[in-house]
């Protein structure tokens, strides 16, 4: 399917984690389909990903910076308009569960919100005039610990729940502009992010089977592809009337009956 992307200036931030990372596979996926990707990270990574597009005749522009200072997220959004005059959508990718629970600091709680909401809300306010000129439109990409809690990560939920809220709020704020904005959840991945905490478990194998069985569609976590596939059909023309809405990439961990579990796996 032609998702008419091509051409289409699409900021993403959190897009320079490891390869195979949500956002990384995000950046990946706009390539193939002719959009210029822009990511917005503080990890130097980004620079490397975008030499790599580059030298494949792909237009692409890294911005390193801190997505919790208001100053240089207005910067890095200035950045990316001197360069390609438009920005036609932003997809809000940040997502770190740093186990800020109750028994943290409320420092640690704080850094936690402006990691993982406050930065959605930055990029969105500053690209927003931009968006408004390209009736472009905002993808948040959403926690099923929003809608289920996990526990010891008080900070996390918080932010993952307020997503969800900005989601829907924005969409009614925005529909006056012709702007959509949807949310997609996710539950279960294996980013490199996830590997990693795997790896730091003595048993961390019986745990990995554990998880993938309580997945009742096949029995498996959600590949990365999968979820960036659906980011691309949200942002694209092909949802035209999509807005206010949470779509689940979560092989029905969420929603569907626990009996599956054992009846299918």
């Amino acid at each position: 399917m032609d998702l008419r992307l091509k051409d289409k200036v699409v900021v993403v931030s959190g897009s320079a984690g490891k390869e195979g990372s949500i956002g990384e596979t995000i950046i990946k996926r706009l390539a193939d389909e002719g959009a210029i990707p822009t990511l917005v990270d503080r990890n130097s990574r980004g620079f490397g990903y975008v030499e790599e597009l580059q030298k494949k005749g792909i237009d692409a522009l890294f911005v390193q910076t801190d997505v919790t200072n208001p100053e240089a997220m207005e910067n890095a959004v200035k950045k990316i308009v001197e360069k390609y005059g438009r920005i036609d959508a932003v997809i809000n990718n940040v997502g770190v569960n740093d186990g800020a629970g109750l028994e943290s600091s409320y420092e640690e709680f704080m850094n936690s919100l402006k990691l993982n909401v406050v930065s959605y809300f930055l990029l969105t306010k500053y690209a927003l005039p931009y968006l408004k000129e390209s009736k472009g439109n905002i993808l948040n990409i959403g926690s099923k610990v929003a809608l289920t809690g996990q526990g010891g990560t008080s900070g996390y939920a918080a932010a993952k729940g307020g997503v969800l809220g900005l989601t829907r709020e924005w969409a009614v704020d925005l529909i006056q502009f012709g702007i959509r904005s949807n949310a997609i959840i996710i539950a279960e991945s294996y980013t490199p992010a996830y590997e990693d905490w795997i790896k730091t478990l003595a048993d961390g194998e019986t745990v990995l089977k554990k998880i993938n069985k309580s997945i009742p569609f096949e029995g498996r976590m959600t590949q990365t592809k999968e979820i960036a596939d659906t980011a691309l059909f949200i942002i694209s023309d092909c949802s035209s009337h999509t807005t206010g809405q949470f779509v689940f990439v979560d092989g029905g961990y969420v929603h569907l009956d626990r009996a599956l579990i054992n009846d299918l796996n």
